[in-house]
């Protein structure tokens, strides 16, 4: 996308105060709306290809990604978000949103696809059904000392990791649950339930990076 010598890009966006979008086919698209706007984002919902077009970064909020896959289809924006990820549009799936971005899906049901980018394989609903939801903290050294608050809802695992892939997080057992792959992120749970900014803060880092990086 050209930009501007003010920084700005061809839809009007400070690179200071980019434009994300939020994937709004299904989920959890509020939460994240609200931590966007808190960190300085213009937040916009996406549910058409005209309005991926329109942003700077995206996220792929927590649901049911088999029921994400399917509207994407419908919507015609599956296409257009593989090919935005291609082309680096940094991205960050939470929950289903980082099983829409694996590019591997152990247990997907008959015919699931996914958006892909992220060189990982996945187990959808690692622990058990909605019942064996939990939270707990967790150490993330590339966001600092303070334990990271964490909500488990039928979350995913990572089971396998590409060496290109940066394993932010594990829980007590080993298993990984925050991984990140150049511009996409990708965490197994949900931070924005528990009012956490960190991990959103870090891929509007990503974004205003390539903005900037964009403009120069």
């Amino acid at each position: 996308m050209s930009l501007t010598a003010s920084g700005e890009g061809d839809h009007g966006v400070d690179a200071t105060r980019p434009r994300v979008g939020v994937l709004a086919l299904q989920g959890d698209v509020r939460e994240h709306e609200r931590v966007l706007a808190q960190l300085g984002a213009d937040v916009v919902r996406v549910r058409r290809a005209e309005e991926l077009a329109s942003v700077e970064g995206l996220v792929i909020p927590g649901g049911e990604s088999s029921v994400i896959d399917k509207l994407s289809r419908s919507f015609g924006l599956q296409a257009p978000i593989r090919a935005a990820i291609a082309s680096g549009l940094p991205v960050y799936g939470t929950c289903a949103g980082l099983i829409m971005l694996a590019d591997r899906i152990v247990d997907g049901i008959e015919g699931q696809e996914s958006f892909g980018g992220l060189d990982i394989a996945v187990q959808r609903n690692a622990f058990g059904g909605q019942i064996e939801s939990f939270e707990t903290e967790l150490d993330v050294p590339a966001l600092g000392s303070a334990p990271v608050p964490a909500t488990f809802i039928r979350a995913p695992v990572v089971r396998e990791a590409g060496a290109g892939v940066e394993v932010l997080a594990r829980l007590s057992d080993g298993r990984i649950v925050a991984v990140r792959q150049g511009g996409l992120l990708g965490t197994s749970f949900h931070p924005e339930v528990a009012g956490e900014t960190r991990f959103h803060a870090l891929f509007l880092d990503a974004v205003r990076q390539r903005v900037g990086a964009a403009a120069a």
